[in-house]
């Protein structure tokens, strides 16, 4: 049995389907077969996308440009050298003042080369601009005996052992050729073991930090003030003595809290000449306080080395002495 619909009922589905109207398909329909395109094959790529766009330093490959840099290990391999750097002329060259200075010391086994023997050799490279040490080294020289072990506490079995010193000595000689001058406290003592075997010569102006430098007078030294006096007058700590790099290190700890360091060894290098005080037997105190010594070297008399500044500076007149 068929059943018809009524009216009434079609005109109520209609409205129902207007009311709620299907959504479109939010997906395109396909293009037809003979528009669709199969995908592309890949390219290959012509040079290393890593390096393609990189200049040529950077693919490790030397140029002649880059190549002054390196240097060869010997087995083909290039290896890169670091660059010493120019440091222009210190300002303070120019007026004198060494740049750099050799800071030594020796223990020795007596007091004269002739009968004594050179036990230990300290050295200190120091760059007076920076106030900085480049390079130290101290060593033992072998020696059958030591008369003066009670001054310095080596043991002269110690300096038979087996050490590297005659590498030490090029290592001295290298520090040597760095230097400008020689700076030693008491240098009269220590220059006269060098130039005797094993010990090459200094052939390098020499300054004394006894004789040739004038501390300043705040720091209230006598003349000719010993290591140790001279160490304490700058705070530094006096912890040992007698032994070669120890003093050196002394030294190097007293240039570098001395803010007038270069007018110092610029002064400190003007020639010098022996002088005789020229006063009456009761002003001989005057002499002594300004650093002359009685009967040495000059017998029977007050002496000293000074510059032509320093003899016109004194408060009493002073006579040359003639060679």
């Amino acid at each position: 049995m068929v059943h018809q619909s009524s009216p009434w009922q079609q005109q109520d589905l209609l409205g129902l389907l207007a009311a709620n109207p299907q959504p479109e398909s939010q997906h395109e329909p396909p293009p037809p077969a003979a528009s669709r395109q199969s995908p592309a094959e890949p390219v290959e790529p012509t040079s290393d996308p890593a390096t393609a766009e990189l200049p040529a330093e950077s693919t490790g490959e030397l140029t002649a440009e880059s190549a002054g840099d390196y240097a060869s290990d010997g087995e083909g391999i290039a290896v890169l050298e670091p660059a010493l750097i120019a440091e222009p002329a210190s300002a303070s060259a120019a007026f004198g003042c060494p740049v750099r200075l050799l800071i030594v010391d020796t223990e020795t086994s007596g007091l004269d080369p002739a009968s004594g023997k050179c036990l230990e050799v300290g050295a200190v490279l120091f760059d007076v601009p920076h106030r900085a040490v480049l390079s130290q080294l101290s060593f033992l020289l072998p020696a059958s005996a030591n008369p003066a072990r009670h001054v310095n506490g080596i043991d002269p079995a110690v300096t038979r052992l087996e050490q590297p010193w005659r590498q030490s000595l090029q290592m001295l000689a290298a520090m040597v050729s760095s230097a400008d001058a020689v700076l030693a406290h008491n240098a009269a003592f220590d220059r006269q073991w060098f130039g005797i075997e094993p010990l090459p010569a200094l052939d390098l102006p020499w300054i004394c930090s006894m004789d040739d430098i004038r501390w300043p007078d705040d720091r209230q030294l006598k003349p000719r003030p010993s290591l140790q006096a001279l160490a304490l007058a700058y705070g530094v700590p006096v912890w040992a003595a007698h032994r070669a790099l120890t003093d050196c290190i002394y030294l190097v700890q007293v240039l570098e809290r001395c803010e007038q360091l270069e007018q110092l060894l610029v002064e400190a290098q003007e020639p010098r000449q022996l002088f005789c005080a020229q006063l009456p037997y009761a002003e001989r105190f005057r002499a002594k306080q300004a650093g002359f010594r009685w009967n040495d070297p000059v017998a029977g008399a007050w002496s000293r080395r000074l510059s032509e500044r320093e003899a016109r500076s004194l408060p009493f007149p002073v006579q040359p002495v003639c060679a």
